[in-house]
């Protein structure tokens, strides 16, 4: 599985020296992406939507928010993601809500000490699985999840969704 700490780039691996760290070079979060990560994200929906939501649960009989966000980026990016919210939020950099784009994880804290996250699609629209309704399309701009949103991470990059695996 990919991982932003693995993606290095040949320069990088032919340059090496005895005792030298590697060398990481990440393109610009402007640099388009390889694959149309959109279409990709909304197939993986087809295959989820209305799937209940269930507190730790990690299949189609009942799915948590983080579980879903790990299992469509292993599914549709060989991207490897922690398994919690918790270690979803530290993965990848923040990066502003107007900087957007699909395949970004926007977080958000409804209740004191709880952490929900999501998959950016595009057009202020995210997926995720709601506690209530299941795994569902939302927008960003709907008054809870506006009152709600906590922060933005940028997970994938161009090079890792380029190094993939089919």
């Amino acid at each position: 599985m990919l991982s932003l700490s693995t993606v290095k780039t040949s320069k990088a691996k032919a340059g090496r020296n005895a005792g030298q760290a590697p060398r990481y070079d990440y393109m610009s979060p402007e640099d388009a992406y390889p694959v149309d990560v959109e279409a990709a994200l909304m197939a993986e929906y087809d295959t989820w939507e209305g799937t209940p939501y269930r507190f730790g649960g990690e299949s189609s009989s009942g799915i948590d928010c983080s579980a879903l966000v790990q299992q469509i980026f292993r599914d549709s990016f060989n991207f490897d993601l922690p398994r919690t919210t918790a270690g979803q939020v530290l993965t990848g950099r923040r990066i502003e809500k107007t900087a957007l784009k699909a395949g970004d994880l926007v977080f958000f804290r409804p209740w004191r000490g709880d952490r929900h996250v999501g998959i950016y699609l595009g057009d202020g629209r995210f997926m995720h699985a709601s506690s209530s309704r299941g795994v569902k399309i939302s927008r960003l701009d709907n008054p809870y999840w506006s009152r709600h949103y906590w922060q933005s991470r940028r997970a994938l990059d161009a090079n890792a969704l380029a190094m993939r695996t089919p």
